[in-house]
């Protein structure tokens, strides 16, 4: 890598919490970012090198933040691909490039390109409405997913039976078969410029019971080697076959037959990685920064087990956070608290999350469980 200065400026599409983590990495190499947000209170707002209030679905403020960037990447799919592809077409670089946001954007596409690329996921049907989804009603027990702006859990119904119909969307979307895995695992693929790829460690997913988020995340995963060098080699097939830059998280279904199957991706730093910040020898967030910017890729390693924990907002809490039982939780050994500046708390709001470390994959899950009774985000009263 040459010498950062004069350093070229990276600008990110979002200022949230994935954006304030990419910046603490990028301080360590004078790495200057710019930031891009709708909200101007957004976590990035104060540590920036500059902050631009501005929609990142307008044309017009993409297309104008951009212009004053050397390379552009994103915190959040949701964005102006338009824009973006009219910044890569005047010789801005733009990581993960535009062509393949758009792709991520729709879900539908998304499960075209595995099916027509041989990447293993589950048997679906492309819907068009409601009625659609009630025409196939054959096909239940299903997942019915909008194509576009879901995200978080959001824009996903279970249709086990007929009895749930009434829950399909009336939107373009697709009925995914219900598979009958054993675990959700995830795997963080990443590939600078220069063709090189690496690939993380498959981490164990924990989903909340009610709001569908990841509530637990443990490393490494419960799985045989087999199964760790299948998942693996399916994350950097998919990211070659995209020919992406930048980092790719990968969602699996580990089924009961021992077949890993693709779920969603996200091309982006992702909740599935925040772990790495402590328990890798190279954070997801400093191998994004990497790649994008077209430097050494680094150790994806373990250094040892792990366990991350959400912080979400309590059910029945909405207003100004208050943050208790932090005094109890960080006189624990290993236990490392990341915070993401949002003043504000509602039901289920990622607030922040817990990264554990311990000796053995059971000492880490107990103290989680420990930790994350004693940690709770609740507004004032």
């Amino acid at each position: 890598m040459e010498s950062t200065h004069p350093n070229p400026i990276l600008g990110v599409l979002g200022g949230g919490q994935l954006g304030r983590m990419l910046i603490q990495s990028a301080i360590n190499y004078n790495q200057d970012i710019h930031i891009l947000d709708p909200d101007s209170n957004a976590p990035c707002k104060d540590i920036a090198q500059k902050f631009v209030v501005g929609s990142l679905k307008d044309y017009d403020a993409v297309y104008a933040f951009g212009k004053d960037c050397d390379v552009i990447t994103v915190e959040i799919e949701a964005v102006n691909t338009e824009a973006l592809q009219q910044l890569a077409d005047e010789g801005k670089k733009v990581f993960p490039q535009p062509h393949l946001l758009a792709l991520i954007q729709d879900k539908r596409k998304q499960k075209q390109f595995y099916l027509e690329q041989g990447i293993p996921t589950a048997e679906f049907i492309l819907t068009e409405n409601k009625a659609d989804v009630l025409a196939n009603a054959s096909f239940l027990p299903a997942v019915n997913k909008l194509g576009k702006e879901g995200y978080d859990g959001r824009g996903v119904q279970v249709l086990r039976s007929e009895a749930d119909l009434d829950l399909a969307f009336d939107a373009p979307g697709l009925l995914e078969k219900l598979i009958d895995f054993e675990k959700e695992i995830a795997v963080t693929v990443a590939r600078n410029e220069q063709g090189e790829v690496i690939a993380y460690p498959a981490v164990e997913c924990a989903f909340h019971p009610t709001a569908n988020l990841v509530e637990f995340l443990f490393a490494p995963a419960a799985i045989s080697p087999e199964i760790e060098q299948k998942a693996q080699a399916i994350a950097k097939d998919l990211i070659l076959k995209l020919d992406l830059v930048g980092i790719l998280a990968v969602e699996l279904f580990v089924t009961r037959t021992g077949e890993v199957l693709v779920n969603e991706i996200a091309p982006r730093p992702h909740n599935s990685g925040h772990h790495t910040i402590e328990a890798n020898f190279t954070s997801q967030f400093e191998q994004h920064l990497r790649a994008v910017m077209n430097w050494p890729l680094g150790n994806p390693g373990l250094r040892c087990p792990t366990a991350m924990i959400n912080l979400l907002g309590e059910p029945g809490h909405e207003g100004p956070a208050v943050v208790e039982g932090l005094a109890e939780a960080l006189s624990e050994s290993g236990v490392y608290l990341h915070l993401y500046g949002k003043k504000y708390t509602k039901p289920f709001r990622k607030m922040g999350h817990v990264t554990l470390l311990g000796e053995d994959i059971q000492e880490v899950k107990a103290k989680a469980n420990r930790i994350k009774e004693l940690i709770k985000i609740k507004s004032k009263l």
